[in-house]
């Protein structure tokens, strides 16, 4: 296996963009043909993806491994340099297996209005961008995976989602569009300094520049990468674009495009400038537990289920955060383990919620009583998911929390404890709340009974979960609880690598 080493990363990252080119030459009337190579495509992208877990070394996680680096650009000395360690694998790992969910999903749940076509190959093209953005270890390699992402999300939601789909379109392009260029000036300003573009040259070298120097790049790589998270303020084309976006796009955006904000802070923003991290930690800090008590407050006002699940999501993405303002191996563990735990939960959720959707042609809450006596798997799957997501101890939500908190309570060199503590009260706070939230929601969709539901829906097919939802579904309800139960699943991965990232702070 040992043309897993060349070659595995480069499968796994553009295979999907293979699919996309064969679909090219594919009638657009033959949906049947267009679904089976779009989801043969990511089905090989996952089993390179399943290879490379056989062939990583995980007692040296720590350590970039399969990796390729080659001449690319020689004008500015770009190569085409990628591959992984115990940070990027689990996120690698993420995207192609739910992508390949989505892919199966989409056989039985295809948005309005049709074009199948065109949906695979913008979801084939988002999957080699948010892939390639997990392996890339040079910087501008970096920036073309994250902007080749931009594209294919705006399309799915200005088309096929809802009624007010080209403002959340928009929106959503504007505002990462923004961060975008100020995170290439960050780049750029790297460049110019160290004269590489390279991840690793850049963290081994140093930056040999004033303080101000450092916090002015960090700042624009924060700017970038705390739009995508998204982080508070930043955050309000999140609701929107969740709640507009077809249910794939929803699952996509939440499981996967998130975490590229939170991975860019980790591999690239805090190892490549640990003095201007040190200052910025209390801004991240404070900044995220606004984000998580805020979060769990709008949920308490929301009455769309699916706005309700995106507006959790900004308060969860602020444990991450937190997680990594501690700049400690628990707290920095936690991140990690909670960017996983949040794709696999909350990709979980949309897909429910869309499911529901189609059903009762509705996502207003009050209409939705009595779901678990009328569709009892439905009522079920849905319980499973939101104690998960809400931090119920054995599955996976708790242990990113956990972790985030745990890190808060003693921070890494150079930050005040006494703030930190103050922010893992906030942060248990905003736990509670979160319980609050979801145990509301599931009184108010599950139990009691809607009677005027079938006279207010005449036309809405209420049908329990169907056997190409569970083979969709499965995969990342089993995780939930493996995750849960077993963390080191996780935190084995990925320790070796963080260890490896606090050495630039001396720990």
């Amino acid at each position: 296996m040992g043309w897993i080493d060349d070659w595995g990363v480069a499968l796994a990252t553009f295979l999907p963009a293979l699919g996309a080119i064969v679909l090219l030459f594919v009638p657009s009337v033959q949906d049947r043909t267009v679904k089976l190579i779009g989801t043969i495509s990511t089905f090989l992208a996952l089993v390179a993806g399943i290879l490379i877990l056989f062939r990583f070394d995980y007692g040296r996680s720590g350590e970039i491994q399969l990796e390729v680096d080659t001449q690319w650009i020689p004008t500015i000395d770009a190569r085409y340099h990628v591959g992984l360690d115990g940070i990027s694998l689990p996120l690698l790992e993420l995207s192609l297996l739910v992508t390949f969910l989505c892919a199966i999903y989409l056989w039985f749940h295809v948005p309005e209005p049709g074009k199948v076509k065109a949906f695979f190959i913008l979801m084939l093209l988002l999957e080699t961008g948010m892939n390639g953005s997990f392996v890339a270890l040079d910087l501008i390699l970096f920036f073309i995976f994250w902007e080749l992402v931009l594209v294919p999300m705006y399309f799915m939601i200005g088309v096929w989602g809802g009624p007010r789909r080209e403002y959340a379109a928009v929106k959503f392009f504007l505002y990462t569009l923004f961060g975008s260029v100020f995170m290439l000036l960050g780049f750029l300003a790297l460049y110019l300094q160290a004269g590489s573009f390279d991840m690793l040259e850049l963290r081994s070298q140093g930056i040999d520049a004033s303080r101000t120097f450092q916090n002015l790049v960090f700042l624009g790589l924060f700017l970038g990468f705390a739009i995508k998270v998204p982080m508070w303020p930043f955050h309000t084309w999140l609701p929107d674009a969740h709640t507009e976006a077809p249910t794939v796009g929803s699952v996509l955006l939440a499981a996967i495009l998130l975490k590229m904000g939170t991975y860019g802070f980790v591999r690239i923003a805090i190892p490549i400038l640990p003095e201007a991290a040190v200052d910025f930690a209390p801004i991240i800090g404070i900044l995220a537990v606004i984000a998580i008590i805020y979060g769990a407050l709008c949920c308490l006002a929301q009455t769309d289920l699916k706005r309700l699940i995106a507006f959790s999501s900004v308060g969860h993405m602020g444990f991450v955060m937190l997680g990594i303002a501690t700049l400690n191996d628990a707290g920095v563990n936690g991140a990690i383990f909670g960017m996983v735990a949040h794709g696999l939960i909350t990709g979980m959720l949309f897909f429910i919620a869309g499911s529901v959707h189609e059903r009762y042609h509705t996502r207003e809450i009050g209409e939705l009583g009595g779901m678990l006596a009328r569709l009892p798997r439905f009522g079920t799957l849905l319980t499973y998911t939101a104690i998960a997501s809400l931090g119920l101890p054995g599955l996976a939500g708790f242990w990113g929390e956990a972790l985030a908190l745990l890190g808060s309570y003693q921070p890494g060199a150079g930050l005040d404890p006494v703030l930190f503590r103050i922010l893992m009260v906030g942060g248990g706070i905003g736990t509670i709340l979160t319980a609050g939230y979801f145990l509301w929601t599931l009184q108010r969709v599950n139990l009691g009974r809607h009677p005027e539901a079938a006279r207010l829906h005449p036309h809405a097919r209420i049908i329990d979960v169907q056997p190409l939802e569970w083979w969709a579904w499965a995969p990342l309800l089993v995780l939930i609880l493996a995750a849960g139960v077993y963390p080191k699943l996780v935190l084995g991965v990925t320790d070796g690598a963080v260890q490896n990232v606090l050495r630039s702070f001396g720990g």
